[in-house]
Order: C-alpha cells, then sequence, then structure tokens
C-alpha cells in the first residue's frame, strides 16, 4: 500500500509549489461571483478552454442573473451547444439565476450550503466559487486532485469527500488557500493521468509514485 508522505514532506512539496508559482489562479474566466459560478457549473464533463470560449461572448451580454433571464434559455443554449451537455446545464442555469433573483436579491450567497441549495450546484463547484471568489481555504477536488494527491501521497483517500478532507487535514495551514489550484495545474499539467512527466515534476523526490518515468 502507498505511503502517505508525512507532514514534512508535504510542507516541503507545498513550499517549492508557492516557491515556483506564489498565486496560481483558475482558468475559467469570469467577470464577477456570478460569471464565476455560471462558468464553474457549465465545466463540468467539459474543459476550460471549450467553456472560455463558449462564455467569453455569453458574458459579454449577460453578466448578471437578471441579464440572464432577459436572454432566455434558448439564446443561452445557442451560446453553450458546444459544451457537453448543454441542454440540461442551460435548465440549470435559467433555474439558478431565477433563485438568486428571486431569493439573494441577484447576489450569489457565500456558503457551501447556500451555494449547493442552488440547481446544477454541487459540493465541488460550491468549493470553487468559495476559493476563487471569496479567497476561502475550500478545496474543491476533480480527478486531476484526486489523482495527484493519491499517487503522491500528498492527501490519499478512496473519494472526493475523503481526498478533500486530506488535504484539510494534511496541507500545513498557511498553504491552504491555494492548495487547490497548485494540485489542480500540477496535475493537469504535470502528473497527468496517462504519462507522468516525472522529470520535469517540483516534486518528484517527495513523490511516492512507484512507476516513475523518466
Amino acid at each position: 500500500m502507498l505511503r502517505p508522505m508525512t507532514y514534512a514532506e508535504i510542507r516541503e512539496a507545498f513550499r517549492r509549489f508557492a516557491a515556483a508559482e506564489a498565486e496560481p489562479k483558475g482558468e475559467l474566466h469570469h467577470l464577477n461571483a456570478y460569471t464565476l459560478l455560471v462558468a464553474v457549473a457549465l465545466s463540468a464533463q467539459a474543459t476550460d478552454k471549450g467553456v472560455n470560449k463558449a462564455t467569453g461572448p455569453l458574458f459579454a451580454i449577460a453578466d448578471t442573473p437578471e441579464k440572464m433571464l432577459a436572454l432566455g434559455e434558448e439564446r443561452l443554449i445557442d451560446f453553450i451547444k458546444t459544451i457537453g451537455l448543454f441542454r440540461n446545464k442551460a435548465k440549470n442555469v435559467m433555474k439558478l439565476s431565477r433563485i438568486l433573483v428571486d431569493e439573494y436579491a441577484g447576489e450569489v450567497p457565500s456558503s457551501r450550503e447556500a451555494l449547493q441549495s442552488l440547481p446544477g450546484v454541487g459540493r465541488k463547484t460550491a468549493n470553487v466559487v468559495l476559493n476563487m471568489w471569496w479567497g476561502l481555504p475550500a478545496q474543491a477536488v476533480d480527478t486531476h486532485i484526486f489523482r495527484l494527491g493519491n499517487r503522491a501521497g500528498l492527501a490519499p483517500g478512496r473519494d472526493v469527500v475523503a481526498v478533500e478532507r486530506a488535504i484539510e487535514d494534511r496541507v500545513p495551514a498557511e498553504y491552504q488557500r491555494h492548495a487547490h489550484h497548485w494540485m489542480i495545474l500540477h496535475g493537469r499539467y504535470i502528473c497527468t493521468a496517462r504519462k507522468p512527466r516525472c522529470a520535469d515534476c517540483l516534486i518528484s523526490d517527495l513523490c511516492q509514485f512507484e512507476e516513475k518515468t523518466t
């Protein structure tokens, strides 16, 4: 069984991530809390690049829930039809926009519970919004973070919630805010699924993965 990294190894790993990029940023384009929420909701089972291509023109004319409702579902579909599951996502965007207008005065709520009560918004989406917009140390675990957490021994867990808790429990407090972005970017571009780029890895000597590439 894989040996989890020690506290000292985890601290050193994140020290290196921070030294390489002190302020990592998410790759989804957005203008405000609402457009971030919509972008993240649209990104499920889709690439950030594909979402950005669709939302650029969309957010130019609909960057608030009121404007999205005025746009209407059919016109929204025209903007996002290149994104997977676009019809269901369009319905959810319209529903959550209506709830934001009716129940939150058009503002995006800043609690996980309130966010998760919105149609199409799960725990991961809520955590991304909490982290990226309000700067809270919320850990949104996607496939990249799940793979890296388990493969390297940084934050092992059987499911995404277990990995989320492992990050919260094991990563030093000073690195919590940006842990999500350091891990997702490392998993996306370095610790890739099929052939990890171990020769380019900042933490290769700390990583517990036994089948390192050369």
